[in-house]
């Protein structure tokens, strides 16, 4: 009779752990540093809907994204794969092909096998179409939906690039078939109005390079002409991807989902809604802050009205660092004051020291995840497939998600959970800029001999640097002595371990 009750019981127990399914809701900021939110350490503001989700989850002070770019920080999400092992995955312009290829394994497509219903909302980045690439005004196919997604709204590629318009699906939404839309390289017609030509009338200047094609005020990297129906205003974005992803949210709310919400928030050209301008001290830059923390606020919002809290992870993390002065003169470096974007880490968006891709990190599973707790563990973005494949007990092909690490007991703080025990940080594309971090040891790798670096808080510039050097996180986490000279054999080890990880094409086991 016991052995029969001890039968049932681990029957039971076996049914139970099968069937946990959570939904899944990933939100990711856009250019959020690791001190831009209040439970981080921000005092120039306040993020309550952030800290919220802090103090009812877990929150990660080794939080990283795998790229200091956004292109192939996605990548690397929904591959599993360190970006810089795959050729194409540096910032995508506009006429982008799709980077990642039609079948290929994704963190959607795995989700799709253990019954999800699936979906991206926001900014995607990851280029559209064959070959060519996009067709703006047929299908816009390969996409999200080649790859799992089951539904896709899309900013197609970043809002300081060509074009302003939202993708539904296959196509392009609202385009008149009257007025064709055109993206293009070169200026279409010598008449044509530039940040250049016509800055005067810009209601936002630009700083560097963002000087092409003008929409709402504001110009752009890149060249395009009709599609005047489709045209988005940049201030209404968050509302309508908030809207779209409450609505699916909603639509699905009896099957287990995922649901990627990609938000293009703090990312130039910063232009919140009108009702959050001027709600901070740091100008547009900190407005964002404050649209992207109402976002999350809405999110979990319906999450409670729907009664799915307790039965959904919530991801909250950032596609890269901080970077102030992005090509658009919005006053982010003339109103940054005391505030500390990176918190106590240098470097930021495109560079390989802590700021570039230590970003908070937050996990909450109301009921499941200990609330209010601080954890240390080495986590990233790059290990959600193999952690929520482990979660779901859906087996991972052999021959992808080629880095992706299952640190599914750290994110939900179980007895006995670990986060990685290394990780390869690089920075946009395949310079060969790296950084390799093994528990409190930091090895940089700067190919070309020079280091994005923060001066002042405010400007990005390249110093000069030797090829490699050596930092301890845990006693100096803004990498500012070199200890090279002093431990070289940690140095050599590492050297040779960062080689290693690269030439095997792998680290997955």
């Amino acid at each position: 009779m016991l052995k029969l009750l001890l039968s049932l019981t681990f029957l039971i127990a076996s049914l139970g752990h099968a069937a946990e399914k959570p939904n899944i809701v990933v939100i990711m900021a856009d250019d959020m540093g690791y001190g831009d939110v209040s439970c981080y350490g921000a005092t120039a503001l306040q993020t309550p809907h952030i800290d919220k989700l802090a103090a009812e989850g877990r929150r990660f002070t080794s939080g990283y994204c795998s790229a200091s770019t956004c292109t192939p920080t996605r990548y690397s999400l929904l591959t599993g794969t360190y970006a810089f092992r795959q050729e194409g995955t540096g910032i995508a312009p506009p006429n982008s092909p799709a980077v990642i290829k039609p079948g290929s394994e994704t963190l959607p497509s795995l989700l799709k096998k253990a019954g999800y219903a699936t979906a991206v909302i926001g900014k995607w980045h990851l280029g559209l179409g064959g070959p060519e690439g996009p067709d703006w005004n047929g299908d816009l196919k390969p996409g999200p939906l080649e790859i799992g997604f089951d539904h896709c709204y899309l900013l197609p590629t970043t809002n300081d690039r060509v074009p302003q318009v939202y993708v539904e699906d296959h196509r392009v939404k609202n385009l008149d078939p009257s007025d064709p839309l055109w993206v293009g390289k070169k200026k279409p017609s010598e008449d044509h109005p530039t940040g250049i030509t016509h800055r005067d009338t810009l209601k936002m200047d630009w700083s560097h390079g963002h000087n092409s094609t003008i929409h709402n005020g504001i110009s752009r990297i890149g060249f395009y002409t009709g599609g005047h129906a489709a045209r988005f205003r940049d201030e209404d974005l968050a509302d309508e991807w908030v809207n779209r992803s409450n609505a699916w949210i909603e639509k699905h709310k009896d099957e287990p989902f995922f649901l990627f919400f990609s938000s293009h928030d703090l990312h130039v050209p910063r232009i919140p809604h009108e009702r959050f301008q001027g709600k901070t001290r740091l100008g547009f830059r900190g407005d964002a802050i404050i649209q992207l923390d109402w976002c999350v606020g809405e999110l979990m919002k319906t999450l409670d009205r729907l009664n799915l809290a307790e039965n959904t992870l919530v991801i909250f993390c950032s596609d890269n660092g901080p970077v102030l002065d992005d090509g658009h003169a919005d006053d982010a470096v003339e109103k940054i004051g005391r505030h500390r974007a990176g918190g106590p880490f240098r470097g930021g968006k495109y560079s390989v020291l802590e700021g570039g891709t230590r970003t908070p990190f937050i996990t909450r599973w109301k009921g499941r995840i200990k609330p209010a707790v601080e954890d240390k563990a080495v986590v990233s973005t790059i290990d959600l497939v193999a952690s929520v494949g482990a979660l779901t007990e859906t087996p991972l092909p052999q021959d992808a998600y080629l880095d992706s690490h299952d640190v599914m007991g750290a994110l939900l703080g179980e007895d006995g959970g670990k986060g990685r025990e290394h990780l390869i940080q690089q920075d946009n594309g395949r310079a060969g800029n790296y950084g390799y971090r093994k528990g409190d040891w930091k090895l940089q790798r700067h190919e070309k001999g020079t280091a994005r670096n923060v001066v002042v808080e405010a400007k990005l510039a390249n110093t000069k640097v030797p090829k490699h050097r050596l930092f301890n996180l845990a006693e100096d986490p803004g990498e500012t002595r070199n200890l090279i000279e002093k431990h070289p054999d940690i140095a050599k080890k590492m050297i040779e371990e960062l080689d290693a990880h690269i030439k095997a094409g792998r680290t997955r086991s």
